[in-house]
């Protein structure tokens, strides 16, 4: 217990101490417990809990079958043996697991509280006599079947409820987080499994006490233990997948450390644009990705381009645009990626047809791709570069509205507008060397934006274009030029100091 802070330790002591009040009428002279139902329902939760402990939670149909079997003391020893032998993840052991024992205790005791406050027991009873479920008469004593599920449905949402209250106590007393994060974030997806249990608690109920006996109730079991496999598996694959992309983004930034945070940044921008596009689920996940891993192609770059000093030769430039092909070459066997390896390959193309790769137009360049030019071109403008300071997002704003219909989708734009207004934009210090110079930018807080410069010349096509496909000859030139420098070359064009670098640095 000293590893735990005080306040925690007086919580878990006041929680055990309330679970072995909630048990204690078992000890009573003259009460009838049915111990071989409490011992076989605890066994088999024993069992199930060392069986998926990944995944304890798979065998609560157990926990609420006990809750509508047993007297409320009864029901509250069934979680005993289960939660005092599931591992602890880290020390200290025996604390934690008498918490969950308490924990668990405390809400089967409520569960079966609430099943009997509810006359759970006299629906079970009329169900027990087969009058709704095999046709015959039914129990005029009894409320029938809906009401038993309805019975059924509001003990496991009780039981969720109580571990999850009691869970969020266990997280602000003993790490600190704030009642809002330890509580509200969690109910939702908490109780979601507990509510799906409780059908299954039911059946197992009903057919505990059937002329099938307990056999028939733990096959039950059978469908919820597949169903754990699965949850297990899921969550193994999706901790895979983010490992890959953590692993991906990694090397990406230890090769172009001058961008450091760019690529989480670009996907969290991504993610907001989606949203405000109504995209959910898998779309807005896989968006994310697409995001964070645009610029993955890079590794395929030689170093001596992404860092160095002073302009880029037009071999150099075709080299550096070989990247999000590149990118879509090393993710091509990455089959979760989906439609985010049309973004990684396609985040350069403009709407006019004057990007890379293939110079696509319009609706030919993929929704996602479109998305991620977006977000790309605004964090570049909204970071500081060797070659320009951050902007203000205004500003930025701005600028990619004036280029809206020739380089960018003003749908996609405009989203970004919306959700810029609605959440706001935060940028994290990402450099680890902003003074240093090179090919490839270092990335920091925003600045002001650097003071406008004299028209300069413009390069082979005489546009600029927003700094995620381009990069000027001169280290400290601004990003992009704004219109007010001079008159512009055409609509979403302007000015560029000694022409674009279509390959630059993102």
């Amino acid at each position: 217990m000293r590893a735990l802070p005080l306040g925690a330790r007086v919580y878990v002591l006041c929680a055990v101490l309330a679970g072995g009040l909630c048990a204690a009428p078992v000890v009573r002279p003259g009460q009838d417990v049915p111990w071989a139902t409490v011992a076989l329902l605890a066994t088999v939760h024993a069992v199930g809990s060392r069986a998926r402990a990944r995944w304890p939670e798979w065998c609560s149909p157990v926990l609420l079958a006990g809750a509508f079997l047993l007297p409320p003391a009864a029901a509250a020893l069934v979680a005993l043996p289960g939660a005092l032998l599931t591992r602890a993840d880290r020390p200290p052991v025996w604390p934690r697991r008498a918490w969950r024992a308490a924990r668990l205790s405390l809400a089967v005791w409520a569960a079966s509280c609430a099943f009997a406050a509810l006359r759970g027991p006299r629906a079970l009873e009329a169900l027990e006599a087969l009058g709704d479920l095999g046709g015959g008469v039914r129990d005029p004593g009894g409320p029938g079947f809906p009401y038993a599920l309805v019975t059924a449905v509001a003990a496991a949402f009780v039981l969720g409820l109580t571990a999850t209250v009691l869970e969020g106590g266990v997280l602000v007393t003993a790490e600190r987080r704030s009642p809002r994060a330890a509580w509200s974030g969690r109910l939702p997806g908490a109780l979601a499994p507990y509510l799906m249990h409780g059908p299954a608690g039911l059946t197992m109920a009903v057919l505990w006490r059937s002329p099938y006996g307990p056999a028939a109730a733990l096959l039950v079991l059978l469908p919820m233990y597949v169903c754990a496999c699965g949850f297990v598996l899921y969550h193994r694959e999706s901790a895979a997948h983010q490992a890959t992309i953590r692993a991906l983004v990694q090397a990406v930034d230890i090769k172009d450390r001058y961008t450091r945070g760019h690529s989480e940044r670009v996907g969290r921008a991504s993610t907001m644009i989606a949203r405000e596009l109504g995209m959910s689920g898998d779309r807005l996940e896989a968006l994310r990705i697409a995001g964070i891993l645009h610029d993955v192609g890079k590794l395929g770059v030689p170093t001596r381009l992404l860092r160095k000093n002073g302009p880029l030769t037009p071999e150099e430039r075709r080299v550096i645009e070989l990247h999000p092909e590149y990118g879509d070459e090393m993710v091509r066997g990455i089959g979760f990626l989906g439609e985010a390896r049309a973004a990684i390959l396609h985040h350069h193309e403009r709407l006019d047809g004057s990007g890379y790769p293939y110079g696509l137009t319009g609706a030919q360049i993929p929704e996602f791709a479109r998305v991620v030019a977006v977000a790309d071109a605004f964090d570049a403008m909204t970071s500081t570069r060797t070659y320009s300071r951050a902007r203000p997002v205004p500003t930025a704003v701005e600028e990619l509205k004036r280029c809206a219909g020739t380089q960018f989708d003003p749908r996609m734009v405009r989203a970004l507008a919306r959700a810029l207004d609605r959440h706001g934009w935060h940028a994290a210090v990402t450099a680890d060397a902003p003074e240093e110079r090179g090919n490839v930018p270092a990335d920091s807080s925003p600045r002001p934006p650097e003071p406008s410069r004299p028209r300069e010349p413009s390069g082979p096509r005489g546009a600029s274009r927003v700094p995620e496909t381009s990069r000027s000859t001169e280290p400290s030139a601004p990003l992009v030029r704004a219109a007010a420098t001079g008159p512009s070359d055409g609509p979403g064009r302007s000015p560029a100091p000694d022409g674009p670098r279509p390959g630059g640095r993102s």
